[in-house]
């Protein structure tokens, strides 16, 4: 029997033929080749596993695994995605980077995410690697620099904080952690706006960036940008705030930033928007992440009051025996050695980023190849394919971390010192928390981020009396599995008031 004799039904011509899509789609599907992984395709075409990998890709991932063991083949929203789940692999994947690829994936992502022409145009040579080498003022001793003005205009953030807090002030965390953190980064990196209104301006640009940044997971799943509502025009306005002729008027921007500008003034072809959603984009990248990363570290240690104790204590030492004194009018100095030493604080931070983080490193396959692994193994992989690591099964392995899902302030401290040894079957890992991605895709900014959350941390409980107004457990919102740091699912009450400043 023929398509044209198949009932059609109220829907006419129009079911007859997204029937036949779908037996098309079927009998196409992606069959497992000898020396492939184990190929999970699912049922529906196209999707294959998305909808059961978007629910909850933690409990799918692991559910495969007990099944089909530590490599295996999905097929999700049209990409054939190939997972590796032995952290002792992970190895062979991250430092296999010209068969491996990331850049490229990335480059495009970001460029339909930001709306600015891909760096690997031919009309712009070596703009990628010019880019790329401008990292370097987030390392080293230009670290200590953009740490010091970060430092300093947290202060100023919190001062302002201070002169408002007569007694008990009542906020949302996120809210707030929201609202310092990206005044302080914004100024930190882009300068002062020197209006009346400067403060007025950053905040207005903070509320379209949330707006914005709602959409990112739809953006990064490649939905197309117009079935998003109103995010197309927040992302043209946000983009507007960073032309050259608004950047000119903000004062005291960092290197990082004006090394970036001068280098898109060298590319004629790259236009005055193109130069703005570059900009933007940046901006993004730098407190995407960072904002929820503080909510979650300053929950956790909100419901945890020996954490809280612990962490202050070790601030309040770290003060006194410096000399350095509390309070609004005083500013607080830190070495890099110093936030370092304090382990107490960065463990505390650590724990968090373990239970929140939910990144996915991905590279692509550059051609048909063997992938060598550990114990010989191997596994045949096809070009185009995506090969993934999925940190967040490590994180909550319970032969890495006992009792995963609790929170220990101090798992990463040993005999008074940062830990750095964990073990699996008996076995040291070489990778045992990556928030932050992995090999040639490990986010450059990830010092820089460490610094300012715990800058936040440490002035937010030097300044401030604080405690959570509401009994209330929240959860981890998974629309952003993958991506990153995942958002909470609500926002929570706190409150907080002025220390006793008696040095």
């Amino acid at each position: 029997m023929g398509p044209e004799a198949l009932p059609l039904g109220p829907y006419g011509g129009a079911a007859a033929a997204a029937l036949l899509l779908w037996a098309v789609c079927v009998l196409c599907r992606r069959k497992r080749k000898t020396g492939e992984p184990p190929l999970i395709n699912g049922w529906i075409p196209y999707l294959g596993k998305a909808l059961l990998f978007r629910k909850d890709a933690f409990k799918f991932l692991l559910d495969q695994q007990k099944k089909l063991g530590d490599i295996f083949t999905v097929h999700i929203a049209g990409r054939y995605i190939t997972f590796i789940m032995d952290p002792f692999q992970y190895v062979y994947v991250i430092r296999n980077s010209k068969q491996l690829e990331f850049h490229e994936f990335a480059d495009k992502m970001a460029s339909k995410t930001f709306d600015y022409p891909a760096l690997s145009n031919v009309k712009f040579p070596d703009l990628k690697e010019n880019l790329h080498r401008i990292y370097q003022y987030l390392q080293g001793k230009p670290l200590e620099i953009i740490s010091d003005h970060m430092m300093k205009n947290l202060q100023d953030i919190f001062e302002w904080k201070c002169s408002q807090a007569t007694d008990w002030e009542t906020e949302k965390m996120y809210k707030f952690c929201c609202s310092v953190m990206f005044e302080a980064s914004f100024v930190t990196l882009y300068g002062r706006v020197p209006a009346a209104d400067g403060r007025k301006v950053i905040s207005e640009i903070r509320d379209k960036f949330i707006k914005f940044d709602a959409s990112f997971p739809y953006l990064a799943a490649n939905i197309p940008i117009e079935l998003l509502g109103a995010t197309k025009k927040v992302r043209k306005e946000l983009i507007h705030h960073f032309l050259l002729q608004n950047m000119t008027k903000w004062l005291g921007g960092s290197k990082v930033v004006q090394a970036r500008q001068d280098i898109f003034e060298k590319y004629e072809l790259l236009g005055d928007y193109d130069k703005a959603a570059h900009h933007f984009a940046f901006l993004w990248a730098s407190v995407g992440n960072t904002i929820p990363a503080t909510f979650w570290a300053m929950y956790y240690l909100l419901r945890h009051p020996e954490a809280l104790a612990a962490v202050r204590d070790e601030i309040d030492h770290l003060l006194q025996s410096t000399g350095q004194k509390r309070g609004p009018t005083y500013n607080i100095h830190l070495t890099r050695e110093q936030l370092d030493n304090l382990v107490y604080l960065e463990s505390a931070l650590n724990e968090s980023l373990r239970m929140c983080s939910s990144s996915m490193n991905i590279r692509i396959s550059q051609e048909d190849f063997v992938l060598k692994l550990e114990g010989d193994q191997e596994v045949s992989l096809r070009k185009g394919d995506w090969i993934a690591l999925y940190p967040q099964i490590l994180h909550m392995d319970p032969e890495v971390y006992e009792d995963p899902k609790e929170y220990k302030f101090d798992r990463y401290i040993e005999n008074g010192k940062k830990k750095t040894t964990f073990y699996k079957a008996g076995r040291k890992l070489k990778y045992f928390l990556m928030p932050f991605g992995s090999g040639i895709s490990m986010c450059p900014g990830r010092f820089l981020a460490m610094n300012e959350m715990k800058m936040f941390l440490f002035l937010l409980l030097a300044h401030f009396d604080v405690e959570l107004g509401e009994n209330k457990a929240v959860r981890l919102d998974n629309g952003r599995m993958g991506l990153g740091i995942l958002l909470p699912d609500t926002d929570i009450a706190f409150r907080y008031k002025l220390r006793s400043f008696r040095n």
